[in-house]
């Protein structure tokens, strides 16, 4: 496929809403039962901070957005503005990993290269900054396409809510290549 991308900003607000609407009501619940869908609305979302950064992409296929997400320098591993626990402190690159964030492919775009996509925009844009590690907040329907594309599984976050839901969320991480090209 040939894609274009560029930065998201404000303007591009109700089309990322759109767009994530889309692809959680579509893509997750292949995935998850009802009460893990209706709980993961509670922390998936836009995330203002990467509009903010410059550091959040559109992908088009001609004039029809496909997918979004981006990258962070903060130490917020995924969520939206509405996540409780956020953390917009800067990582320090030596010793911290930048962060894959709010990735979100439209459910006729799916395993077309939308995702590998964004994640080649945020690597690269992260390897700019001289991050050496970049990690995820991976979602069960992302978890193939990071793997194929390097990233290992570290641990899983899911927590079990009060009603018992548990929504998995399982960090993984990638180390960058930092070697001149």
């Amino acid at each position: 496929m040939n894609f274009t991308s560029r930065l998201a900003n404000y303007d591009d607000i109700g089309a990322i809403k759109a767009l994530m609407a889309q692809s959680m009501g579509a893509l997750l619940k292949e995935v998850l039962t009802p009460a893990q869908v209706a709980k993961s609305n509670e922390s998936m979302g836009l995330d203002t901070q990467l509009l903010d950064d410059k550091t959040y992409f559109l992908v088009y296929d001609n004039k029809t957005l496909v997918g979004c997400g981006g990258w962070s320098r903060r130490r917020t591993l995924y969520g939206g503005n509405h996540t409780v626990g956020r953390d917009n402190a800067l990582a320090d690159p030596k010793t911290e990993a930048a962060k894959i964030r709010a990735m979100y492919t439209h459910p006729n775009h799916v395993r077309r290269g939308v995702g590998r996509l964004l994640l080649e925009l945020g690597e690269a844009a992260a390897k700019a900054e001289d991050f050496q590690v970049i990690e995820l907040g991976a979602t069960a329907s992302g978890i193939l396409l990071y793997e194929k594309c390097g990233y290992k599984v570290i641990e899983d976050l899911a927590v079990p809510d009060e009603d018992g839901v548990t929504v998995p969320i399982i960090l993984m991480r990638k180390a960058l290549d930092i070697t001149e090209d």
